[in-house]
């Protein structure tokens, strides 16, 4: 993890950058992103609101790869294990 800030490595689940003293993102919320998986997957709105935005494009262009992808995502989100663009896991809460 990097801060958001200066770009120096942080430890993971660091709130402050010891170097700056900048307040970190706390990642994005799992709700959020199940959701718009859910309704909006075939068009890879998840991935855009997780700064995941090449792939983001790519489900766009290919309908979430017929929706298979799209329902890929949605499991891996439900179980944990899908990650944002800077490969932080979603907030849960």
């Amino acid at each position: 993890m990097v801060c958001n800030s200066c770009h120096k490595e942080l430890a993971d689940g660091a709130a402050v950058c010891p170097s700056c003293g900048a307040a970190q993102n706390k990642g994005y919320s799992f709700m959020i992103t199940l959701i718009l998986c859910w309704f909006f997957g075939v068009f890879g709105v998840h991935r855009f609101y997780t700064k995941n935005t090449g792939s983001g494009v790519v489900q766009l262009l290919t309908c979430g790869g017929l929706g298979i992808w799209a329902l890929i995502d949605f499991v891996m989100i439900l179980i944990g294990s899908y990650r944002d663009g800077e490969g932080r896991p979603l907030v849960r809460g």
